[in-house]
This record gives C-alpha cells, sequence and structure tokens, in this order.
C-alpha cells in the first residue's frame, strides 16, 4: 500500500468520529425527509410520480441528482485523474446526451405514458408481452447502474474508515443496499425526489469548493495547472491529447467509438431518468425540467476539469492506483490533499465532507434506481401481466415495495464482485443496455407508424441479450487482472469494453427486421392517437 493510502487510513483513523458524524447527520436528515414523504404517499399515483406536484425546476434539480452519480463524481474524477484528456470524454458524452432525451424523448413520453416505459409502448401493441420485455429491460439496465454506485460506495466508505479486507467492503455495500431499500420502500418517489434535489445541491457546492481550492492553488491559472498536470502523470504532453486511453491500438480506438454511442444515445433509454418525466403536472414543465437539468449538469461537467486534472496535478499516478486500481478515490484524495495533507485536521475535514456528499450522491441514485425497477415490475409485470389489470391500487404498491428488497439484494450481491471497476465505466455499459435495448423501441414507438408488437419484442429483447452477452464476455468481466469482475480466470473474446457499437445498431436493425416479418398489422388509429396524445397532451395523465 502506497504511502498516502496509509495517511489517507491513518487520518480517517484518527478522525473517525467527525467522519461518522457527519455521515450519521446526513443518514438521520435524508430518513427524516423519507419518512415525511412516506405519510405524504397515499396511492399509485404518489409512490410512482410523487403525485406529479413538482415544478420544472425541482425537477430538473431532482433529475440532475439522480444522473450526477457516482460516475460522474467518482468515476470521471479517476479517469481524467489517469488518462487525462480521454478521461473527459465520459463528461462530454454525458452532456451531449441530454440533447437527444430533449429533443425526441421527453414531451413526447411525459403525453403517452403514465408511470413507466412500458406505459408508451403498450399503448399501440398487444400489452402483455410488450409489458413483459419492457419491465425486463428496465430491472436489468437498473441493475447495471446499480453496479456502478455500490462499487464506488464501497471504495468511498473503506477508504475513509480504513477498512481493506474484503468481508469489510461487502458489509459496507450491504449497508448502502439495505439504506436503499428502506428510502424507497418508505418514501416511494416523492421521499425520493426530495433526497435528490438535497443531494444536489450539496454535490454542487461541494465540486465548487473543490474547483476553487484548486484553481486557487494556481493562482486561477488552467494553464499551470494542465501544464503540472502532465507533468506529475509522467506521460507530459500526451495526457492533455487524445489517444491515452482511446488511440494507442486499432481496437481501442474502436473502443472510443463504442462508448461514445453509448454514451450519447443511452440517456433517453435509461429507467431512472425516463420516469422522472412522470413527476410534473404537463409536458412543458417536463421540458423546462431537462433544460435545467441540462443547465446543472453542464455546470458541474466543467467542474470536472478541477478535479480530475486537479488529481493529476496533486497527487502521484502511483498512489491514486494503489488506493483504488480504476482511480474511483482520486477525488476524496484530491479534498484531503487540497485541505492540507492527510495529517491535517483540514485535510480529514474536507475528505469527510466530500466522501459524505459523494456518499449522499450514490444513496440518492440508488433510490432513483431502485425506484424505477420496482415500479417496472409492479405496474408492467404484476399488475398488467401477471393479475391481468385486476390488482387494486394498495396491491401494485405492496408489489413494488417487495420487489424493491429483491432487486436491493440482487444488487448488494453484484455490487461486492464489482468494486474494482472504474464506476464511469460500469455507468457506460448501462447506458449501452438502455441505448440497446430500450431506445429503439420508444423511437420506433413515437414516430413510425407500422411498428408491430414483433418489432419491439425483437428489438428490446435483441438489444438486451446482445448487450449483456458481449459485456459477459468482455474485458471488463474476464481478462484483466487489475480491473476485471473475476480475477484470475479469462473467458473473454470480444475486444471491446463495451458493447455499445454492435448492440445499438443491432436492436435498431430487429426493430425494424421485426416489423417487416410481422404478420400482424400496426394499427393506424391507435397510432393517430398516440401521435395526437404525444404532441400535444390531450388525453395525459
Amino acid at each position: 500500500m502506497s504511502p498516502t493510502h496509509l495517511l489517507a487510513a491513518g487520518a480517517a483513523s484518527e478522525h473517525r468520529p467527525l467522519i461518522i458524524t457527519l455521515f450519521g447527520l446526513f443518514v438521520v436528515a435524508t430518513l427524516i425527509i423519507t419518512i415525511w414523504a412516506g405519510r405524504q404517499t397515499k396511492g399509485a399515483a404518489d409512490f410512482y410520480a410523487g403525485g406529479r406536484q413538482f415544478t420544472g425546476f425541482q425537477n430538473g434539480l431532482a433529475i440532475s441528482g439522480d444522473y450526477m452519480s457516482a460516475a460522474s463524481f467518482l468515476g470521471i474524477a479517476g479517469a481524467i485523474a489517469l488518462f487525462g484528456y480521454d478521461g473527459f470524454l465520459y463528461s462530454i458524452g454525458f452532456l451531449v446526451a441530454w440533447l437527444v432525451a430533449l429533443l425526441l424523448v421527453a414531451e413526447p413520453l411525459r403525453n403517452s405514458g403514465r408511470y413507466t416505459m412500458g406505459d408508451v409502448l403498450a399503448y399501440r401493441m398487444r400489452q402483455r408481452p410488450v409489458r413483459t420485455a419492457a419491465g425486463t429491460s428496465t430491472i436489468v439496465v437498473s441493475i447495471f447502474y446499480l453496479l456502478a454506485q455500490m462499487a464506488g460506495a464501497g471504495v468511498l466508505v473503506s477508504l475513509l474508515l480504513g477498512i481493506t479486507s474484503d468481508a469489510g467492503k461487502v458489509a459496507i455495500v450491504a449497508l448502502v443496499g439495505i439504506l436503499m431499500i428502506v428510502y424507497v420502500s418508505i418514501g416511494g418517489m416523492k421521499g425520493t425526489t426530495w433526497v435528490q434535489m438535497v443531494k444536489a445541491v450539496l454535490l454542487i457546492a461541494g465540486a465548487l469548493l473543490i474547483t476553487f481550492l484548486v484553481l486557487w492553488k494556481f493562482n486561477f491559472n488552467v494553464s499551470s495547472l494542465l501544464g503540472k498536470a502532465a507533468e506529475n502523470s509522467g506521460k507530459g504532453a500526451a495526457f492533455l491529447e487524445p489517444g491515452l486511453k482511446y488511440g494507442a491500438t486499432g481496437t481501442s480506438k474502436l473502443d472510443f467509438i463504442s462508448l461514445g454511442l453509448a454514451l450519447v444515445l443511452g440517456t433517453a433509454g435509461l429507467p431512472h431518468i425516463l420516469i422522472r418525466f412522470y413527476t410534473v403536472p404537463t409536458a412543458k414543465a417536463a421540458r423546462k425540467s431537462v433544460n435545467w437539468a441540462i443547465g446543472i449538469i453542464g455546470a458541474f461537467y466543467l467542474m470536472t476539469i478541477a478535479l480530475g486534472f486537479g488529481a493529476a496535478a496533486l497527487l502521484s499516478r502511483a498512489d491514486i492506483i494503489a488506493s483504488n486500481p480504476a482511480g474511483n478515490t482520486a477525488a476524496p484524495l484530491l479534498a484531503q490533499e487540497i485541505g492540507g495533507g492527510a495529517d491535517s485536521t483540514g485535510g480529514a475535514i474536507l475528505l469527510a465532507v466530500i466522501s459524505a456528499v459523494a456518499f449522499a450522491t450514490i444513496l440518492a441514485v440508488v433510490a432513483g434506481l431502485t425506484l424505477a425497477s420496482s415500479s417496472s415490475f409492479a405496474h408492467d409485470i404484476y399488475v398488467n401481466v401477471i393479475r391481468k389489470g385486476r390488482a387494486t391500487e394498495k396491491e401494485e404498491v405492496r408489489a413494488a415495495r417487495w420487489s424493491t428488497v429483491v432487486i436491493g439484494a440482487v444488487a448488494i450481491g453484484l455490487g461486492a464482485l464489482a468494486r474494482d471497476i472504474n464506476v464511469a465505466g460500469l455507468v457506460a455499459l448501462a447506458f449501452a443496455v438502455a441505448a440497446s435495448a430500450n431506445l429503439p423501441t420508444i423511437l420506433y414507438s413515437l414516430f413510425w407508424k407500422r411498428f408491430t408488437t414483433q418489432g419491439a419484442l425483437w428489438s428490446i429483447y435483441g438489444g438486451l441479450i446482445s448487450s449483456v452477452v458481449l459485456v459477459l464476455f468482455s474485458p471488463v468481466v474476464s481478462g484483466n487482472p487489475k480491473t476485471s469482475m473475476f480475477k484470475g480466470v479469462d473467458f473473454h473474446w470480444f475486444p471491446l469494453e463495451n458493447p455499445g457499437l454492435i448492440s445499438i445498431p443491432l436492436g435498431f436493425l430487429l426493430g425494424w427486421l421485426g416489423t417487416v416479418l410481422s404478420k400482424e398489422p400496426a394499427d393506424p388509429q391507435k397510432y393517430a392517437e398516440l401521435e395526437v396524445r404525444s404532441l400535444t397532451g390531450t388525453g395525459a395523465h
């Protein structure tokens, strides 16, 4: 273990009461919000959509809180600290993706659906098979995304409390999972939304503080910050140019294209983002909330330059990797360094504050993801497939709460395995699965008159299976002794770390092919109704 990592653990040990107090305060505060919101949750509309009472600004803040995950804060800072320019590509991709969501999906989806993505697809398709497919896809995408948050939580709290044993890290992942189950099952969408809004404010404030302190150290001269980062990285000018991670070989160039496709197209298919559009009263408010989200998220991603390059300039590459092979602890270590170092009270305070903010980030995003997947199971699969629409609202909400427990347990188990993978990379996998399985079906359903049930099923299952299979046989799961999920084994045959280049076009192609080969004609009247509804909001809930 490196000197800095030992110091970090030592500082955490010395100032542990402060750290535990800060964490405890945040957890207690958010639990109070959750319990307060839970008392106001009367029926399904409250549990799934917060009673559709949030304004455009509130929802924009909550979307930001939902979107700026452990990948944004920990993963991107780590990727920039280790790979310079190529690491910053995550920030660009995550931000540009919002334009696709704004222009193509936000307003029509708010007008067409009620609680889930399955509502939109089932409007003009055969209910049971399409809802089953939509529910399955939502749960799989959410679990991929949950993996990243769980991995981030394990790494973060382990650093703070000086826990180095695998059993200790698994226990931390389990603790996050239990908190997440409590948030969602008690608070529903109202509780989750308020927690996300609080967390967005905390995250922006924390990032602003670190950005200010880093720039202050370099006399607000960005050029000297970048120059020092390049010099300290050991890579020289190459650190500030494309190609350090993506560009050394033909395979890595393809990986870059694959990653870019997944990031730009994935947001518009992410279930926990899509359900946020149902929490506002009108389509206009949905559009306004995306505009607010773009502004807040854009400001944050600009600050990741200071976080990532600041870590590269002020910390040694060896120390960052020793703390976590994927660089996930670069931001907290930078906070400690900028506060005065590992043996200072200022360093310990800043480390504790920034880590508490990152932990808040993880809890809020995890709650949003769990809510999306439990809502989809209860509303699409339990009510409309298993009970054939004959379940009461009370039974539906109870099913959502129980599915929260099951999904939480699965996320805990898988999150424990994924703790050494860069969380931004893990989230990019979730984006790839969402862009492959969900986006083609949503776009075809909203904009293609001929689209049929068979096309929807081929698109969802084809995109889902191809992306998941390619991930399973990629270097992310096996083959890399440092960062793979399973170390010591190698069964990978797919060379790319992200499957988007293959699975996204395949999802679109299968949706088209399934429709063209379908013997069942599309219903033009249903499409006309959906078109009017999606464009005008007539008949929207």
